[in-house]
C-alpha cells in the first residue's frame, strides 16, 4: 500500500521493503504458508466451513481485536512489526474460525494516529478508511498463511454529529508521548493530549454507531460463502453523518468510532450469539494492579452497571466492559454472552477457563470472582476462600 511505503526511509528502495516484511512474516509464523502453486495437480487446500449442516453448538460469534494488539508496547510503529503480531495471531483467529461462524473486526488507534502524524491535512474519515485497509491487508495476508482465507470490507458507519461525545474527546489514537512532549503537540498541532497509564496520547472524539451501511454484505457473504471469513467495521467503521436536507448524501465525519461499540452492534444486527473482545490485559479486574486485585469469572449486564464497572477508564477498558453489555441487553436471545479476555487465551474463553464472560443468569451477587492469587511464603497459590462482590 502507498501508505505503509510512507513509513520507511526515502531512499530505501521498495523492493528491499518487500524482503523484510516477507522476512517479519516467515520468522515469526508458527504455521508455514502453503507452497507456490506449480504446474503440477498438488495445490494446497484451505479448510472448508459448510453451514448448511451447521450443528447447533456452532455458534456465530464477531470477535473484536485491539489496534494494540498489533503494536505492542515498546515496539516501533511498522509494517514488519504488524506482519510480525499479525502472524502470531493468525493461528488464534484460524482456529475459532474453523469451528464456529466467525466475523473479525479490529481496532485501529496506533495506525490512525500514526498516519494522522504523516498527513495533518487528512480528515479522520479519510485516514480511518486507509487504516482500515493496511490493517485488514496485514490481517488476511497473515490468516491466508494460516490457512484460512478472509475479505476485508472497508464499511462505512453512521453516526450523530450532536452526540456529546464531540464535546468531550475520549478515544486514544497513535503512540504514547512523554510529559513533554505531549504538551509541544498539543500547543503546536492544537491536539487534544490525555494519561493513558504513565503516559499521554492524542484523544479523539467517539461517538457511537448508529447505522452500518454495509451489514447486508456482510451478512450475504456470511451466507453464501462460507469459506471466507469476513474482516469487517475494522476501526469502528469509516464514520459519517447524513446530510438533514437529503439524508442519501453522506459526509465524513472527524472522529473515530469504537470499534468495540460498534462491533456490538454488528453482532446484533447479525444476530450473533456470542461477542468476543479480546485485548492484551485479561478480563475484568477490580482494583486492577493493586495487591487485593481480583478478575471476575462471570457478571451481569446489572451488576456491572450498577458498580459502574470501567466507568474509570473511559479511554480503553470503559468502552469494552460497555460494549459487552450492549450487546448483551440488545440481543433477541437470551442465552446470549460477550466474553473480554487476553488474545493468547483466546481457545480457552468459550467455556470461560480465562477472560470474564458476560450474560443474564441469576445469582445473589450478580458476580462470580476466579480464584485469587494470593502471596504466600512460598509463592503464589489459589486461595479457595469465597468473595463477595464490591
Amino acid at each position: 500500500m502507498i501508505s505503509s511505503c510512507r513509513r520507511f526511509p526515502r531512499e530505501v528502495a521498495c523492493s528491499s521493503r518487500l524482503a523484510h516484511r516477507h522476512a517479519a512474516l516467515a520468522a515469526a509464523s508458527t504455521h508455514p504458508p502453503p507452497s507456490p502453486l506449480t504446474t503440477t495437480t498438488t495445490t494446497t487446500t484451505p479448510y472448508r466451513r459448510s453451514y448448511s449442516s451447521t450443528p447447533p453448538s456452532r455458534d456465530r460469534i464477531v470477535v473484536a481485536v485491539g489496534g494494540n494488539a498489533l503494536q505492542r508496547r515498546g515496539e516501533r510503529l511498522t509494517i514488519e512489526n504488524m506482519l510480525k503480531a499479525a502472524a502470531e495471531m493468525a493461528p488464534t483467529i484460524a482456529g475459532l474460525a474453523r469451528d464456529h461462524e466467525l466475523v473479525l473486526t479490529h481496532g485501529n488507534g496506533p495506525q490512525v494516529g500514526e498516519l494522522a502524524l504523516e498527513r495533518s491535512a487528512a480528515s479522520f474519515d479519510v485516514l480511518g478508511a486507509e487504516s482500515m485497509g493496511q490493517i485488514g491487508y496485514v490481517l488476511a495476508q497473515a490468516l491466508a498463511s494460516a490457512g484460512c482465507m478472509s475479505a476485508p470490507i472497508i464499511c462505512q458507519v453512521v453516526v450523530d454529529q450532536q452526540h456529546e461525545a464531540f464535546r468531550d474527546p475520549s478515544k486514544f489514537v497513535g503512540p504514547i508521548y512523554g510529559a513533554k512532549e505531549a504538551t509541544a503537540l498539543s500547543q503546536t498541532l492544537g491536539w487534544i493530549m490525555k494519561p493513558d497509564g504513565e503516559y499521554f496520547r492524542r484523544v479523539v472524539p467517539s461517538p457511537p454507531p448508529v447505522e452500518i451501511l454495509q451489514v447486508e454484505a456482510i451478512r450475504t457473504l456470511l451466507e453464501k460463502c462460507p469459506d471466507v471469513l469476513p474482516i469487517a467495521c475494522g476501526g469502528g467503521g469509516v464514520p459519517v453523518s447524513r446530510v438533514p436536507s437529503n439524508p442519501r448524501t453522506l459526509v465524513g465525519v472527524e472522529a473515530v468510532i469504537d470499534k468495540d461499540r460498534c462491533g456490538a452492534k454488528l453482532a446484533n444486527e447479525l444476530e450473533a450469539d456470542g461477542l468476543i473482545i479480546l485485548t492484551d490485559g485479561g478480563g475484568i479486574w477490580q482494583n486492577f494492579g493493586k495487591p487485593d486485585a481480583r478478575e471476575m469469572k462471570l457478571a451481569s449486564p446489572e451488576y456491572l452497571l450498577g458498580t459502574k464497572a470501567g466507568k474509570a477508564f473511559p479511554g480503553s477498558m470503559g468502552p469494552k466492559i460497555q460494549a459487552a453489555i450492549d450487546f448483551v441487553m440488545n440481543s433477541t436471545k437470551d442465552d446470549a454472552w460477550a466474553a473480554i479476555g487476553d488474545l493468547r487465551d483466546a481457545s480457552k474463553i468459550f467455556g470461560n477457563e480465562e477472560g470474564t464472560m458476560i450474560k443474564k443468569f441469576s445469582h445473589s451477587n450478580g458476580v462470580v470472582w476466579r480464584e485469587k492469587k494470593v502471596a504466600s511464603s512460598g509463592g503464589l497459590k489459589l486461595s479457595k476462600d469465597q468473595h463477595k462482590s464490591g
